[in-house]
């Protein structure tokens, strides 16, 4: 397997991490290095562990402070009563409690060990007494190191620091152990490969694809979170690929290698894999700064990248001449991500940004085909709604043709819808477009009370809003009496 490009694969890498992690280690809040005297006091190990140490070898500053300790919950509560800091209790049944003090954050956990029952979803928790046996639970070597407190003692029983300089990612047990204990784990493998750069040992791969299937035992709110994480991290289409080859996919985002469409002999259509995975890559260049519509990572819009086309495989079709089709394949892909992101828990109001952007995905071609009118640009916006910045940035990105006379004249065509759409907010405040009369003001002209008429006749008004613009009170009254006088003779 090649080594990917690291600053720490130089001959003398992982000395010069190590002598980079000291120095961090040594700058620690002096309330950090008074905490360890007090656990060492009472007769108690205390020990920074994981992601913090990791990223002190890598030369990051990490907000999180996770620690490891040989005492018990109730022992530990006592020791940071003494520390002076607020105590919360973030799960004492899993050994684990939270405190601060003067700003400094810390979570601290009893040695534990915890296995997986193969049915069931939920961990079993014991308490261990070394922390040696506490790291050869971990996930990854890189994550199965720590210092020792307060005497800063480098511990990696199982190679991580050399492993971090290899870019290699490994379990610290035998992965098939590892993955059956917890299959999030196989989740946590691909994410870890693509946020930090580094490549999965062969036998972990190799792991991960044997044990792929066990990801459903996990909750999936679980294996949501982890999505999540991975999609909002900085390469999320390295993880994303290795999901698809490992096999991983079929469990997690079946909709994803179901694009891995067979090319027709002529190619009268892209690879909608390939395609879906640049549409992602150049949405992502789109994002905002902090202050922006969308700002970085912006996981609506990813996650409308990523699911734009997912209806495309069972819509495609074989026309005469050859040509492949994909019609409605936008209304079938937002009924197939919606359905996707119930099984994964997601919450209503990100399933909806998310559905309806890939429903209105391809609703900008009509325009670069022809001149739209001012109701049809009122439409576009308002269907979008409060995605409508999103549906920008889509729209952009999902433009991957190699024909540059094709994506330029693309590219023009949606910088003059922008600037219309931009023009008619000015003068109508487009994005909360009403009719020029109100359901009270409806019921007064036709004398109605409430019920679904008023309804019906609040959307017609609507319509006409959208088709003509606003009007007066005297106008908008005549178009509302004619639609009544209309609908009584029908």
């Amino acid at each position: 397997m090649s080594e990917p490009e690291n600053e720490t694969s130089r001959p003398d890498a992982v000395e010069q991490a190590r002598t980079r992690a000291e120095k961090m280690f040594r700058a620690l809040p002096q309330e950090i290095h008074d905490l360890g005297r007090l656990f060492e006091d009472a007769g108690h190990e205390l020990a920074l562990v994981g992601g913090p140490v990791r990223d002190a070898i890598l030369g990051r500053s990490s907000s999180d402070l996770d620690f490891t300790t040989s005492a018990r919950p109730d022992d530990t509560e006592a020791i940071l009563k003494r520390w002076g800091g607020t105590i919360w209790d973030m799960g004492r049944d899993f050994g684990t409690l939270g405190a601060q003090k003067a700003g400094v954050q810390v979570e601290i956990t009893t040695y534990r060990s915890e296995t997986y029952d193969p049915l069931s979803r939920k961990p079993e928790v014991s308490y261990g007494d070394t922390i040696d046996g506490d790291l050869s639970r971990r996930d990854f070597t890189v994550n199965a190191m720590a210092v020792r407190l307060p005497s800063l003692e480098f511990i990696d029983p199982f190679g991580g620091l050399e492993d971090l300089a290899h870019g290699l990612l490994r379990t610290p047990v035998r992965a098939e152990q590892s993955f059956s204990d917890d299959p999030l784990r196989m989740m946590r493998a691909v994410r870890f490969a693509s946020q930090l750069g580094f490549e999965i040992e062969d036998a972990t791969a190799a792991a991960v694809t044997q044990l792929a299937e066990r990801i459903d035992i996990v909750s999936a709110e679980r294996v949501r979170d982890e999505l999540v994480k991975l999609i909002n991290g900085a390469e999320p289409r390295r993880g994303l690929e290795q999901m698809v080859d490992l096999g991983l996919a079929e469990y997690v985002l079946p909709e994803l290698p179901a694009l891995r469409l067979e090319r027709d002999e002529h190619h009268h259509h892209k690879d909608v894999y390939e395609h879906t995975l640049t549409v992602l890559e150049q949405a992502i260049d789109l994002e905002t700064d902090a202050d922006g519509p969308c700002p970085r990572p912006d996981f609506v819009l990813r996650f409308a990248a990523l699911m734009h086309d997912i209806g495309k495989p069972d819509t495609r079709r074989f026309e005469k001449g050859g040509q492949v089709t994909f019609r409605f394949h936008e209304i079938v892909g937002a009924r197939m991500t919606a359905k996707r992101m119930k099984q994964l828990r997601f919450d209503k109001d990100t399933t909806k940004a998310v559905t309806r952007l890939v429903e209105l995905h391809l609703r900008f071609h009509g325009y670069a085909d022809g001149e739209w009118t001012d109701s049809a640009v009122r439409r576009y916006v308002t269907d979008a709604g409060p995605v409508l910045q999103h549906l920008h940035r889509l729209t952009r990105a999902d433009c991957t043709t190699r024909n540059k006379r094709k994506a330029r004249r693309l590219a023009s065509a949606y910088d003059d819808l922008e600037r219309r759409i931009d023009e008619l907010a000015q003068q109508e405040e487009i994005d909360a477009i009403r009719p020029d009369l109100d359901g009270r003001q409806i019921m007064e002209i036709l004398d109605l009370a409430p019920g679904p008429v008023v309804g019906e006749a609040y959307k017609h008004m609507l319509e006409v809003r959208m088709d003509e613009g606003p009007l007066s009170q005297e106008e908008a009254t005549e178009r509302l009496r004619a639609w009544w006088r209309a609908r009584s003779v029908d």
